[in-house]
């Protein structure tokens, strides 16, 4: 018996190895890419070129849906960036301190729909005796301790808290689910809340939320607080 000794052996894999590394090999020879068939999942079969049409129109696809996700991103933030904007002049509207925090609770309750607004100061404020969305308590104060590590970090944080956290900001039964918490410096820390357990959420962003709490740190300072 007689052996070819020009006669190799090609697996398919090393086939496929050599297209990946000679892309355009296909180029030149439009025949042979129109003949070959490629497996649907649907265990139907197609040609290349049909293949290659419809990868290219679910690329487009995909790319409209994200131009309109990014189109809605945009616009949101614009809105607001006009909200923020809004807020930060009315609180340097304010002549007093207290009005500087009623400004703020209203607005993050109106402008922003947070369900629960709640602050926590280290010292009181004269002029919000009838508030029931303050509190006034010491930094050393035990009832603070499970916030010690989020008031050292000084960052805004959304999530859902802990039963304890809760407890201390909206009471046992307010139904709150999901909070946007922000540390208002050396003068206590700002709570908003909502009874949509997805509204705040780790993670999202919280450029607008740091805003808010400087624009009430520095409106409050303008009276030595």
């Amino acid at each position: 018996m007689s052996t070819d000794a020009h006669t190799e052996t090609v697996s398919a894999a090393e086939v496929a190895a050599w297209l990946r590394r000679h892309p355009t090999f296909l180029a030149g020879y439009p025949d042979i890419a129109q003949s070959l068939v490629v497996p649907r999942s649907e265990g139907t079969a197609t040609s290349l070129a049909s293949y290659q049409l419809e990868v290219l129109r679910e690329k487009n696809r995909e790319l409209n849906r994200r131009l309109l996700e990014l189109s809605a991103n945009a616009q949101e933030n614009e809105r607001l960036a006009v909200r923020t904007h809004q807020l930060t002049l009315g609180l340097m509207r304010q002549l007093t301190p207290a009005g500087t925090l009623r400004a703020m609770v209203a607005s993050l309750g109106e402008d922003f729909q947070g369900d629960a607004v709640r602050v926590v100061l280290f010292r009181p404020i004269d002029g919000l005796d009838d508030a029931a969305w303050l509190q006034v308590v010491p930094r050393e104060d035990a009832s603070l301790q499970p916030f010690a590590d989020f008031l050292a970090a000084g960052e805004p944080l959304c999530g859902r808290l802990n039963a304890d956290k809760l407890a201390v900001l909206f009471g046992p039964d307010d139904g709150v689910q999901s909070v946007a918490l922000l540390p208002l410096q050396d003068m206590g820390m700002l709570a908003i809340g909502s009874r949509e357990p997805n509204r705040f959420y780790p993670g999202v962003g919280t450029l607008f939320l740091g805003m808010m709490a400087d624009a009430l740190v520095t409106g409050l300072a303008r009276f030595g607080r």
